[in-house]
């Protein structure tokens, strides 16, 4: 079957044809997004307005299905409508409690080749965006494929974009960003996801998927100057996208809309468009910060005998982790070479792989008993392909063993295969109380509201790259907050200590440095959204040093969120709520900025703000803290002055 959903403009069309059109609208509770679906026999289009103004003019809704003739003719249904209210608890989060409200519309297509298939068309708009996908109906249990899925986005005017490049669908998906126009973003070329676009009238809108299960992921292209989807394909099938039974549900195609980048950052749609939690149990799920040695290069001090994959090497850093109330460890690797039996090269599984055996000299048991006696949890970087083949037997060790959790590593795919691969992981680890991290792997779809055991997912350029050159900068920061952090969760290989001026910089791959400020570093802690935060540099790095005693302070899952203030590019300050407390991030791009804050995001009482910033030691030495302590209120303001490259953290202590 092939239905079109459709093939040509409104636009174009002579205005008989317009007449005999239907149209639906839907708007937001607000009444301020609207979406306007127009169909016809062989046709349907939609638009979005924002605030009376067009973001989104008449665009082609277009799914190929498999078997289908090209000139089947559409059958358009009723379309029913309701309006929902929904609360909901996040075990992990930007905010602790959700509640949700969107009026949804469904569509039922029908008509096609066979004669008893449909699709439905399922629009929710919400306040800060829409959401719509496809429920395919069908034989119960009968297979079709699913050859693209190109839906348009014609967007109004030529907004600004921010979006990563892609060269091809096997991807890290970590890189630079480009900022351009969007007359000047090149032809087929495959835009991440969540692609920004900024219109004339300070409005903006990010476009990403939700829900992604066995689908594939989704891409933008520009083919004829108008921004269309793009499935990732099949690796044994590149002309197929989808392979499934009736009936299947497409991931939800978000557009974040809001008249400020705060919306977008607090907005909480993507979990809201997940189902509730499979698991039964999840009172062994804690969110938290981990070490992670690879990245310092596994320092250890020289007062300590045989560093290396084996007990005294974790000891040291698992009696780091317990003297400052830091929740996990993570065992990566020494010498080039992972703890688990490999006789691969560069981290890649061998033919004789075996993660379920620890190196010659490292009792992972011992190592886990140690740690559970000093409140630490114990995880692990693995690769996936040496992982996936033993998935169950590898659990079952990983449990045994006592870890708490995994990096799972090297996907560098979306397609269905993979997506389905990552699901598994996450269901089977949950089996086993097991948490995961994404790494090498595709963003975020919200998936954390259905199994919450899935901390973190990479899919950025960060801190790691330090290691190799200086691409990661505080600019490069700002366009991860206000791009991939849309998303959601980002690992980013946070707490590097050791900070130099851009033109002092140098790679090390031991005790690597990063360009900024401390005080940028301790903000990002709160500005980026992370539910496993890394604590990676080595004890010695952190322990008797300015603001590292907040590092120990900071949560990483959060009751509230709030965008304080932004400015594309150039600022963010984000605030989060734990507990009664509050914590504050501020980060600057290249540019010193002084910013007056209103502190109305604070609830009622008094505060004891402890506050990390910039000083005038800053700008001799960058890892210099000014660290200082006043009372305020919900009432109060206060003046920050960032650096260049600089940053700031609070601690608002609800004083009773």
């Amino acid at each position: 079957m092939r239905l079109f959903l459709p093939s040509v403009l409104l636009l174009i069309l002579a205005p008989a044809i317009l007449s005999a059109q239907k149209k639906q609208k839907v708007s937001s509770p607000d009444g301020l997004v609207v979406f306007i679906l127009t169909s016809s026999a062989t046709t349907i289009h939609y638009s979005v307005t924002y605030r009376n103004t067009t973001l989104i003019e008449p665009s082609l809704l277009h799914l190929h299905i498999g078997d289908a003739p090209a000139n089947a003719k559409l059958k358009i249904g009723k379309a029913s409508f309701r309006d929902t209210t929904e609360s909901y608890d996040l075990l992990i989060g930007k905010k602790k409690h959700v509640t949700t409200n969107y009026r949804e519309m469904v569509l039922p297509v029908s008509g096609l080749a066979s004669g008893n298939g449909e699709i439905q068309i399922i629009v929710r708009v919400f306040n800060d965006g829409i959401a719509f996908r496809y429920h395919m109906k069908g034989e119960e249990g009968k297979a079709f494929s699913i050859l693209d899925e190109s839906a348009e986005f014609k967007l109004a005017g030529n907004p600004l974009s921010e979006a990563l490049y892609l060269p091809n669908f096997t991807s890290s998906h970590e890189g630079l960003y480009s900022k351009a126009k969007l007359s000047e973003v090149p032809a087929d070329t495959l835009l991440d996801m969540p692609a920004l676009f900024e219109f004339n009238d300070h409005a903006y809108m990010a476009i990403t998927e939700a829900a992604l299960l066995d689908y594939a992921g989704m891409y933008l292209t520009k083919k004829n100057g108008i921004l269309q989807s793009t499935l990732s394909p099949l690796p044994k099938e590149p002309g197929v996208k989808v392979r499934s039974t009736f009936p299947h549900d497409s991931p939800w195609r978000v557009m974040l809309i809001g008249d400020r980048m705060g919306t977008l950052i607090e907005s909480t749609m993507l979990t809201s468009l997940n189902e509730p939690t499979h698991l039964a149990d999840v009172s062994w799920i804690k969110p938290g910060k981990t070490t992670f040695p690879w990245w310092n290069g596994n320092v250890m001090p020289d007062t300590i005998n045989a560093p290396g994959n084996n007990f005294v090497t974790q000891q040291y850093y698992i009696d780091f982790c317990a003297r400052n109330k830091i929740e996990y460890h993570s065992v990566v690797e020494y010498g080039l070479h992972q703890w688990y039996v490999d006789d691969g090269a560069g981290f890649q599984p061998g033919p004789n792989s075996d993660v379920t055996k620890t190196v010659p000299g490292l009792d992972m048991k011992e190592v886990c008993d140690y740690a559970a006696t000093k409140g630490v949890g114990v995880r692990v970087w693995v690769h996936w392909a040496a992982l996936y083949p033993r998935l169950d037997s590898a659990f079952a060790v990983f449990e045994r063993w006592g870890l708490k959790g995994m990096m799972i590593d090297f996907m560098d795919r979306d397609d269905q295969e993979m997506v389905n691969m990552q699901t598994e992981m996450l269901e089977k680890a949950a089996a086993h109380h097991l948490h995961v991290q994404f790494h090498g792997a595709y963003k975020p779809t919200g998936l954390s509201r259905t199994y919450p055991n899935e901390f973190t997912r990479e899919g950025a350029m960060n801190y790691e790259y330090n290691k190799w050159g200086k691409a990661v900068d505080p600019d490069h920061d700002l366009d991860i907050v206000f791009t991939r952090m849309l998303a959601g969760p980002t690992d980013y290989h946070m707490g590097g200590f050791r900070f130099v001026k851009d033109s002092l910089f140098r790679a090390q791959y031991t005790r690597p440095l990063i360009i900024g400020t401390r005080s940028h570093m301790l903000g990002m802690y709160v500005v980026l959204e992370n539910y496993l935060g890394m604590v990676a540099d080595y004890p010695e790095a952190y322990e008797g040093q300015d603001g590292f005693q907040f590092v120990t302070e900071v949560p990483t899952t959060w009751d509230d969120t709030k965008v304080v203030d932004s400015k594309l590019s150039e600022y963010a300050i984000v605030a989060r709520k734990k507990n009664a407390d509050w914590f504050l991030g501020a980060i600057s791009n290249h540019k010193a900025r002084e910013l007056v804050i209103s502190l109305a995001f604070l609830d009622d009482g008094n505060y004891s703000a402890e506050i990390y910033a910039d000083g005038e030691a800053t700008e001799k030495d960058p890892n210099k803290v000014s660290i200082t302590k006043q009372s305020v209120t919900k009432n109060s303001k206060l003046t920050l002055q960032l650096a260049g490259n600089g940053g700031a953290a609070i601690h608002f202590r609800k004083e009773n």
